[in-house]
């Protein structure tokens, strides 16, 4: 036990400075992987590292001294268009209600137009995924077209195909939302079964939410 509790803490010192360094804030933080979803972005301490140790979290002392080494930061940019998160919620609870009247339970992700989460919801019981949802929404926003109608364009089209990334699912149920001409966001839904294609119902379900959130945003403060 000493021997192993001695490596630990030789391990821990050697990263101690590392992880110093680069804990100053989320503008370290970095994606997973090419799979990892928008805001899917990792801290560089609290988690494992590819060699399997665990990165301590940083004390509040440690953080500050980071962060006084940094260079100072931008001012932050404007938030993202995209429907405001009441707007975003009530339009996922809608699609949600509407396949729950059929009797299937599914999940749903609204985002915005950087492909950011807004609201994600998960019936109870259901055989889909809130990341699933978020997947087709990012594609229905990226292609600029529901899901459902990418699949045979990218077969015929090369240049369309090398749009395509790995956080993205192209199955129906993912729908661009549209404020007049501008595109500010997409809605997904995932776990809906139906006696039709794969993905049929989903877009059926997702257009119930979709509609919620085109209505609301004739309000004023209805986005953000």
């Amino acid at each position: 036990m000493k021997p192993m509790l001695i490596t630990a803490l030789l391990v821990g010192a050697a990263i101690l400075p590392w992880y110093a360094a680069r804990a100053a804030g989320p503008q370290d933080d970095k994606p997973a992987s090419p799979r990892s979803l928008p805001t899917d972005a990792l801290p560089p301490f609290g988690m494992l590292d590819d060699n399997g140790h665990l990165v301590p979290v940083p004390s509040p002392a440690a953080m500050a001294a980071a962060a006084a080494s940094e260079p100072a930061e931008p001012p932050p940019s404007a938030p993202a268009a995209g429907p405001s998160l009441e707007l975003a919620t009530q339009g996922a609870h809608a699609a949600v209600e509407a396949c729950a009247r059929q009797g299937v339970a599914i999940a749903v992700a609204v985002i915005d137009s950087q492909g950011k989460p807004r609201a994600m919801l998960m019936a109870q019981g259901s055989i889909g995924s809130v990341f699933v949802a978020m997947r087709k929404a990012v594609a229905a926003l990226t292609f600029r077209m529901p899901t459902s109608e990418i699949g045979p364009k990218l077969q015929q089209d090369k240049a369309l195909l090398a749009q395509m990334t790995p956080v993205m699912f192209i199955s129906g149920g993912g729908l661009p939302i549209w404020r007049g001409k501008e595109l500010i966001g997409a809605i997904g839904s995932s776990g809906a079964h139906g006696a039709g294609p794969i993905g049929q119902l989903d877009e059926v379900c997702a257009r119930v939410g979709l509609k919620k959130i085109q209505r609301g945003l004739r309000v004023p403060g209805a986005t953000s």
